[in-house]
């Protein structure tokens, strides 16, 4: 933990994360207009006192409803990534204790999930199972299962190498009494860290199926649909794609900074970035 408050990209990392979730968490009891009230007399106005970012083409107000897409992106990170875990932990454990066909069924199957990419196999899903926020969701961690799979065999397999490991076997424990007391806590931290990723991943898969009509469905606010809305006015109003877009831009960045600042924590080796 000390290493961590001493590394300038988890700090900063850290600070944008809360931003991006308090934003979200305080859309949920306050936003300074209601995101969807549409008032076409006040549409495409400049920042101001009244609307500190403007309004969009029907006069809605830009902060209100960055904040709620903002909750929105949250939403889909934690769902989604928590889908992956859930199916794709149990996957890779399992793969790595038993070995042989079973071993080599999963990862043929992990290779095929990877020849296509997360967006892309985000947007057959969605177009298959129709647009909306909760088909975006199950897209996005669809895919985050073969990453988590991979992730926790590859990890589990180290362990399953040490010594302490084939101690246990040796004695008889049982194959999920050994992943659960030696094999899951050795492995934890490379899912903490694949997890920081994969939430980046899945706003930037949740905006690009919001920016395509497939995700977050109108009226509901979402930041690829901000930016959907926006590409027609880029010479009216550019500040409306503007926002939406630094907003996407600072939460994956925030995201991306904690990864590393986490995966410098794993390697002891590893001293960039850190204050002093």
């Amino acid at each position: 933990m000390v290493r961590l408050l001493t590394h300038r990209g988890f700090i900063l990392g850290l600070a944008l994360c809360l931003v991006f979730v308090g934003m979200a968490l305080l859309s949920l009891v306050w936003t300074p207009y209601a995101p969807n009230a549409i008032a076409i007399p006040q549409k495409l106005q400049t920042p101001s006192a009244l609307h500190w970012l403007g309004t969009d083409q029907l006069g809605r107000d830009t902060l209100s409803r960055l904040m709620v897409g903002a909750r929105t992106s949250v939403a889909v990170g934690v769902v989604a990534v928590a889908i992956g875990l859930a199916a794709g932990l149990p996957l890779g454990l399992w793969a790595a204790a038993r070995r042989g066909w079973t071993d080599e069924i999963l990862g043929r199957a992990i290779d095929l999930t990877f020849a296509f990419p997360a967006i892309l196999s985000a947007i057959l899903i969605t177009a298959l199972l129709g647009p909306g926020a909760v088909n975006a969701i199950l897209a996005i961690g669809i895919f985050n299962i073969a990453v988590f799979a991979r992730v926790s065999r590859g990890a589990a397999m180290v362990v399953y190498g040490r010594d302490f490991v084939r101690a246990a076997q040796s004695l008889g424990r049982s194959r999920i009494d050994i992943a659960l007391r030696h094999v899951l806590p050795n492995m934890a931290n490379a899912l903490i860290v694949q997890a920081t990723i994969q939430f980046a991943i899945a706003i930037l898969a949740e905006a690009a199926l919001g920016y395509l009509g497939l995700g977050t469905q109108p009226p509901q606010a979402s930041w690829g649909k901000m930016l959907l809305d926006a590409q027609t006015l880029l010479a009216q109003a550019p500040l409306q794609a503007v926002f939406p877009g630094l907003a996407i831009a600072v939460a994956v960045l925030g995201l991306n900074l904690i990864g590393d600042g986490l995966r410098d924590l794993m390697d002891p080796r590893m001293k960039v970035g850190r204050i002093g």
